[in-house]
């Protein structure tokens, strides 16, 4: 199982770790990864230059959790749960 931040013992390592995998499976799909960068208006270079930035890889989860699809089908194929995903998000967006 990959970091769960829900044990409220986050520092905001295991959320970025999540927002990164999450990115990471994003991206692998060419429809899905255009469909990021059209409803974010961000483009590729942004993406590379925000991967360390907690604001934009709050905006992938919150991509993800829009469409409660891709946020299911993410979890599982990062091995976590949707609402670790949620607990990410929110956590990045403080």
């Amino acid at each position: 199982m990959r970091p769960d931040i829900r044990n409220g013992k986050e520092d905001g390592s295991d959320a970025l770790t999540l927002a990164l995998m999450a990115l990471g499976w994003t991206v692998g799909d060419d429809r899905r990864a255009e469909r990021l960068l059209a409803l974010t208006g961000l483009d590729a270079d942004a993406l590379r230059a925000g991967v360390g930035d907690p604001g934009m890889l709050g905006a992938v989860l919150g991509f993800l959790a829009d469409h409660e699809p891709d946020l299911i089908a993410c979890a599982q194929a990062i091995e976590t749960t949707p609402e670790a995903l949620i607990a990410a998000k929110e956590e990045l967006s403080r």
